[in-house]
Formats: structure tokens, C-alpha cells, sequence
């Protein structure tokens, strides 16, 4: 006979589900008041910065950084095209001015300066050839000149002397007339002889004067050329160190290639990068400070280049006193950019808890030091220190300015020791 088994009213298997389903309700639940308006957070000081609220100079700034460069600098370029010959020197040196660097060699251009010094010689001989005839030009017609003079003097002596005759019936007038008109004649050769000569001396003067500003800028050719020629052999410009030559024997440059340059070494200014978000607040004039080994030092910007690139833009700053002992060429800076002048405000020190609030609100301390609670607050300029308090706190308040990542929507700290 067989014997009716007692159905189960619910099996392992539901069992546990609906236990899931609780342990799940529940966890729901916690986290919804976890989260709510009211809720709080145990939170070990040691884990905290609280930092007080406080009264003083406040200067706005942004760090930028910054790179030592000389005061000066000198760029080579290959004044004319040429073949690297000889190295007089090694990138690093030290330079005086003039000291030779590199020597090129211009086939073409060494032809040209012979080919004009050719020509300079060529018009010289032809100006001392045409000075000599004009000179002895000058002579024959000064001999001429003079001997016109003479057959005056002799004209007017005949006349002179036949009129004295002539009027004492002495010799014919005939005799009178024919000297009279000889001595008119050689008047007339003098009038002529005289203004031959002038305008002899004139137009030598002239040719002289062209051939002298002729010549005059076939020299002034020939000694650029020779100027050219000299450029082959590049030297320093200025007193400095040579870097970043680019030169090697066999090359070939091209005229106004870059060879190198010259850094001046009687100073350093720093170049800093900047973010375009401040560009309308940078200006000549403006200083930033920096630590270098234990001691502060203030620079001003002198320069400022208004081009940005890859959303910065950069100033040249220059030592206000004293430079540094010790640095060097490429050393970089952390500066401290002031934007505004100093004053009197309420600050509180930077801290993690600005990423999480954007400075909209804190949690600031009870006075018993238990609990911290949030309060709205507003901030205004900041530097790499401090954010200026425009409302929300009083001087000697505490608050935290640790991260609040962990925080979550809790509305208060209650503060453990």
C-alpha cells in the first residue's frame, strides 16, 4: 500500500532567493540613508588638514615656469654661400670679437674679385692716359695762348707808333690802316684764344671729375667684393660662448644659412611660458620671485610676446639686483607671476577641497572641535598659497582643506581623535 508523502511548502532553492532578495532590500536601504540630508561621517583627525581663517597680505599670483637664457643672442648666418674649408674652433667656445670660426671656400666669388681688381687696374691706366693728354692739351693751348699774347703786344705797338706817324704825315695811311686792322685782328685772336682756354679748363675739370667718381665707384666695388670675399671666413660678431654650430668640413651652406650663435655672457634673462588664459593680464613691468638656494630673488618682465602656441604664450623677465651666484643656461625656474598688488584680505590655505566644492562651500570646524559642518563661503583670487575669502568665514575659523573625495553628500564630520 502505498503511504501519500507530505508535500514542502517552499524549497532550498526558493528559500534562498528570497533571502537574496532581502540582504538586497536591506543593503538598498542603507545606502539611501547613508546618503540622505542628514547624514554623518566619523572622520579621524590625523587623516585631515584643518587649517584656521586668517587675516593678512594677500598678493594674487600664478606659478609659471621659466628657462635661463643669456641676456643676448647673436645668430650666425653664412653672409655668402660657400664649401666648409677649416674649422677654427669647436661648439662651447668661448669668443672675443673677431676671432675666427670657420672658413668657406667661393670658387665663383673669388673669380669675380679678380675679374673687378682686373678692372679697377684697367681704369686707372685709361684715367693716367687721359690725364696726360689732357695736360699736354692744356700745354699747347697755353703756348698757343701765349704766343697770341705776343703778336698783341707787337700788334699794338705797330699801331700805337703808325698813328703817331700817320698824324705827322710820316708814312701813307694805307701803312696806318693795315696796322690798324692787325691790331684788331690779334685783339680778336686774344677774345678767342682766352675763352678756348677757359673752356679748357672747364672741360678738363669736368673730365677729371668724372673720372674720378668713376673710378671712385669701381673702388668702392672692388672693396665690397674684397668684403665678400673676406665673409668666407666667418667670425664672432661679439664677446660670448659659440653653441649649436652646425658646420662640418665638406659641407656645403648656402648664403643666409644658420651656422650657430653667440650667446652673450655679461647677463641671463628668463624666458617663461604663460597660459593664454592671462594674456590680457600680462604687461612690461611686471615682477615675479623666486627660491634659489635658500634666498629670494626678483625678476620683471621686459618683454612680451603676444603670439600663442598650443595655448601658451611667453615674456622675457630680467633680474632686478643681483643674479644668482651659481646659475646656469638652461636651468629651469618655478616663478611666482604677482598679477595684482598686495592688500589686506582673509585667507585660507590651498587644498584638495577646492575640486570637489569650486570653492562654493567648506567644512568649516565647531568651536568645540567635535564636529565640522558645511557653510557656503566665496572666494576670490588665489595665488600658490592662499584663496582670498570674499564671505562665509571669520578671521579665526577653523576648516578643513584636505580632499573631501570620500564625503560623498554627508552633510557633517563628526571629528575623532
Amino acid at each position: 500500500m502505498d503511504i501519500p508523502l507530505e508535500k514542502k511548502r517552499f524549497s532550498t532553492k526558493m528559500i534562498m532567493t528570497i533571502a537574496g532578495a532581502v540582504v538586497l532590500i536591506a543593503l538598498i536601504i542603507y545606502v539611501i540613508l547613508a546618503s540622505s540630508g542628514g547624514s554623518k561621517l566619523n572622520v579621524e583627525k590625523e587623516r585631515i588638514s584643518i587649517n584656521t581663517a586668517t587675516q593678512g597680505v594677500f598678493q594674487e599670483n600664478i606659478p609659471v615656469n621659466g628657462i635661463i637664457l643669456p641676456i643676448t643672442t647673436i645668430y650666425l648666418d653664412a653672409l655668402e654661400g660657400g664649401r666648409v674649408e677649416e674649422k677654427f674652433v669647436e661648439d662651447g667656445a668661448v669668443m672675443k670679437k673677431g676671432d675666427p670660426i670657420l672658413r668657406l671656400s667661393n670658387t665663383d666669388l673669388e673669380l669675380s674679385l679678380v675679374n673687378q681688381e682686373t678692372q679697377v687696374y684697367n681704369l686707372l691706366t685709361q684715367m693716367q692716359i687721359s690725364q696726360n693728354a689732357a695736360r699736354t692739351n692744356t700745354i699747347n693751348r697755353v703756348n698757343q695762348f701765349t704766343d697770341v699774347e705776343s703778336n698783341l703786344i707787337e700788334a699794338k705797338r705797330l699801331y700805337d707808333l703808325n698813328k703817331g706817324l700817320v698824324e705827322k704825315g710820316v708814312i701813307a695811311r694805307q701803312e696806318f690802316i693795315q696796322a690798324e686792322n692787325d691790331y684788331n685782328y690779334q685783339k680778336e685772336r686774344m677774345r678767342l684764344s682766352k675763352e678756348i682756354l677757359k673752356q679748357d679748363t672747364l672741360s678738363v675739370r669736368q673730365e677729371s671729375g668724372q673720372a674720378q667718381n668713376s673710378y671712385a665707384r669701381t673702388r668702392n666695388a672692388l672693396e665690397l667684393m674684397r668684403r665678400k670675399v673676406a665673409d668666407l671666413i666667418v667670425r664672432a660678431p661679439v664677446d660670448g660662448q659659440l653653441t649649436s654650430l652646425d658646420a662640418e668640413i665638406g659641407q656645403s651652406k648656402n648664403k643666409g644659412e644658420r651656422l650657430g650663435q653667440i650667446d652673450v655672457l655679461s647677463g641671463f634673462k628668463v624666458r617663461a611660458d604663460i597660459d593664454e588664459h592671462y594674456i590680457s593680464r600680462i604687461y612690461n613691468g611686471q615682477t615675479g620671485s623666486f627660491e634659489f638656494n635658500g634666498k629670494s630673488y626678483t625678476l620683471e618682465i621686459k618683454k612680451v610676446f603676444t603670439q600663442v602656441t598650443n595655448g601658451r604664450f611667453q615674456v622675457d623677465m630680467q633680474f632686478t639686483q643681483e643674479i644668482p651666484e651659481g646659475i646656469r643656461r638652461g636651468q629651469t625656474l618655478q616663478i611666482r607671476l604677482a598679477l595684482s598688488q598686495e592688500k589686506q584680505a582673509m585667507l585660507i590655505p590651498k587644498g584638495g577641497f577646492f575640486q570637489q566644492t569650486g570653492g562654493n562651500w567648506i567644512f568649516k570646524v565647531s568651536e568645540d572641535g567635535t564636529t565640522a559642518y558645511k557653510v557656503d563661503i566665496r572666494l576670490g583670487s588665489q595665488n600658490t598659497e592662499y584663496y582670498e575669502v570674499l564671505s562665509g568665514l571669520q578671521p579665526g575659523d577653523k576648516v578643513i582643506t584636505s580632499s573631501y573625495d570620500n564625503y560623498g553628500d554627508v552633510q557633517e564630520l563628526v571629528l575623532k581623535e
